[in-house]
């Protein structure tokens, strides 16, 4: 079986930027172990698997792996993804996901990228102790989201950037993502997401996470937009909208790779 891929950055105007998803139209489903493994020999932080979507819900279905499971909710992969489809249509100005845990989920053309529409996850108050051990730093508020969104405010950049975590005790929990976040220096809002337990050490752009610290920030803020960067060691910025039970997230995306995929 010969399956296209294309890897994207995400969240970038460069190559070797924003966060690399593969991207991966499929004729029909294959078996979960199939999928899975797919997902581990791209070792990426998400594939994403495409294909016409027969509910007549939206163009597409969509699911999410990386290299150990499924995710209910990948912002990055979806990005591309939506690149991936209208990059190929020039006629095409959106085009929707249905997804199994994360509803429909829109990119649309935006200038010389593109804006991706996201659930909106506010997250609640939580005290947090043993993770912010595990970050080592001075939390200014602890937040968390069901779903396993943990949410540690801390002071500025400066302590964002210089975050050293304990992975093996982020990781405990299985499949959680570790979000810290502050007031940024050149944007408005800077962030960086862990996520070991998923078989993410650090992602570099996490548009999932932000789905979460946008309602946050936007009250913080007192205003519905902002614009936000990842301090990853790759980096992202976004730009970030709430609108209603929406988080809307802007961004470019780059295709670096095309290629077939050999499965026996």
């Amino acid at each position: 079986m010969r399956i296209p891929i294309a890897q994207i950055d995400a969240f970038a105007t460069a190559p070797f930027t924003g966060n690399p998803a593969a991207v991966m139209p499929l004729p029909a489903w294959l078996d979960d172990p199939v999928l899975q493994a797919i997902a581990a020999e791209n070792n990426l932080s998400e594939t994403a698997f495409i294909l016409p979507d027969d509910t007549g819900a939206a163009d597409f279905a969509l699911r999410w792996f990386t290299p150990v499971s499924e995710v209910a909710l990948c912002g990055h992969a979806t990005l591309a993804s939506g690149h991936f489809v209208l990059s190929s249509d020039p006629k095409r100005d959106a085009v929707g996901f249905r997804t199994r845990k994360a509803g429909i989920l829109t990119v649309t053309r935006a200038g010389d990228g593109y804006e991706l529409a996201l659930p909106a996850w506010a997250p609640s108050p939580r005290p947090l102790p043993e993770i912010v051990a595990a970050l080592g730093v001075a939390a200014v508020e602890t937040l968390y989201r069901a779903g396993g969104y943990r949410v540690v405010v801390v002071a500025d950049e400066a302590t964002v950037r210089a975050i050293i975590p304990d992975l093996r005790a982020l990781a405990e929990g299985g499949d959680r993502q570790t979000i810290v976040t502050a007031p940024g220096d050149a944007t408005d809002v800077v962030s960086r997401m862990f996520a070991p337990g998923a078989g993410i050490d650090e992602d570099p752009v996490t548009g999932s996470a932000h789905a979460v610290i946008v309602p946050y920030w936007a009250k913080r803020l007192g205003r519905d937009r902002f614009t936000a960067y990842q301090a990853s060691a790759r980096g992202g910025h976004l730009t970030c909208r709430l609108e209603g039970d929406q988080v809307m997230l802007g961004g470019g995306c780059v295709t670096v790779m095309e290629g077939i995929f050999f499965l026996p």
